[in-house]
């Protein structure tokens, strides 16, 4: 045991939604953690659990057993509530500071040396508030949607790829089959990444994505002229965030002064537009929360291995208010400002889309 830094207790909670590989990383902390000679202490259903009555509890390396592969969070986690920093359509909201007081006195009380934050832009931002208001804090990034700017991949989102392209392949039987139009949705709120890279590794026809408003017309034109050469079915991936030029997200916007909004729908108008204006028999598969469970790909879990245990490094050396990122030579800290806030989407002239468009895939774009 390495016995030459002094001894800690760390906090763990994860939050907003969960995702493949949040216990891997639970567990790549834990197991670094005690390599050091230092405890761990999960907090439980998000943030949450600092307010009053705690919900925590000590995670021994015993614990970790069986976790590389399992999916969702042993503990739990929280989307909504005193402690949302995005509300509505991405707006951020300042966390009361009564809350956050009662946090730092029961996270003093634990005897914390530090807290590991593990989540996407929301649980993100409330770990640079805290880490404004003095405390001791690192972060992990965690979306499916990969559309954090300040690292290269987000883990979670090769499992949701992954989880998309066998939609796809099944898909695809039942489409040339039946001479159908099969519309794909899956999650992709602000980015289109997940549809994106999923229709290319899937052989879409179309894809829809938030980055492009797109248009009907276009849209049936790719399927008409795939009619015209012989080929009488059309796969279709659109975001949940995707929507045409002319209308908005089709959300519930009622309810969210506490959460983001909840989109879904798109695509059932996407499918039901196609039929009406091209007479082809349309259905729609929404893949929903499927992408967010199970066991995570071989590429999550190293992931989610290696950012636990920088994690713990960055803690060891007192590099509070970052986040741990993968860069181009490897993991290395980002500051938690600039980690939060900044969207990366799909760019329109990148090497992806221009591969999609080489190979005749419509974005509905025109």
């Amino acid at each position: 045991m390495n016995t030459t830094h002094k001894k800690k207790k760390i906090g763990i909670v994860t939050g907003g939604g969960d995702c493949p590989g949040l216990n891997a990383v639970i567990r790549a902390i834990v197991k670094a953690a005690a390599l050091q000679g230092w405890e761990s202490i999960g907090i439980h259903g998000g943030y949450d659990g600092l307010l009053t009555p705690m919900k925590t509890r000590p995670l021994s390396i015993k614990d970790m057993d069986g976790l590389l592969v399992r999916g969702g969070t042993i503990l739990g986690t929280a989307s909504s509530g005193p402690f949302s920093a995005k509300t509505g359509q991405g707006k951020t909201r300042q966390i009361d500071s009564s809350i956050l007081a009662q946090a730092k006195t029961n996270f003093d009380r634990l005897g914390l040396s530090a807290l590991v934050a593990i989540g996407g832009d929301g649980t993100l931002t409330v770990a640079l508030q805290m880490h404004e208001h003095g405390w001791p804090v690192v972060g992990v990034p965690k979306t499916i949607d990969n559309d954090l700017d300040a690292t290269l991949m987000t883990f979670g989102f090769d499992t949701a790829v992954s989880c998309a392209v066998d939609a796809l392949d099944r898909l695809h039987s039942t489409a040339q089959s039946h001479d159908r139009v099969m519309v794909l949705e899956v999650m992709g709120r602000y980015a289109g990444w997940i549809a994106t890279q999923a229709g290319l590794a899937g052989g879409a026809d179309v894809i829809l994505i938030p980055e492009f408003p797109f248009n009907y017309d276009a849209v049936c034109r790719k399927i008409n002229a795939r009619e015209t050469e012989g080929k009488l079915f059309t796969l279709v991936i659109v975001a949940e965030g995707a929507s045409p030029a002319d209308q908005d997200l089709i959300a519930d916007f009622a309810n969210h002064t506490d959460r983001e909004i909840r989109l879904g729908g798109i695509g059932e108008q996407v499918a039901e537009e196609i039929q009406s204006r091209t007479g082809k028999e349309s259905r729609c598969v929404v893949l929903g929360h499927l992408q967010r469970g199970g066991t995570p790909t071989q590429f999550d879990r190293q992931l989610c291995t290696r950012f636990g245990v920088y994690a713990v490094q960055m803690i060891a050396r007192n590099q509070f208010g970052m986040m741990a990122a993968l860069t181009g030579t490897g993991i290395a800290p980002v500051l938690l400002a600039d980690a939060v806030d900044r969207i990366r989407t799909v760019p329109r002239e990148g090497e992806l889309v221009m591969t999609a468009r080489a190979l005749g895939i419509s974005f509905g774009d025109g």
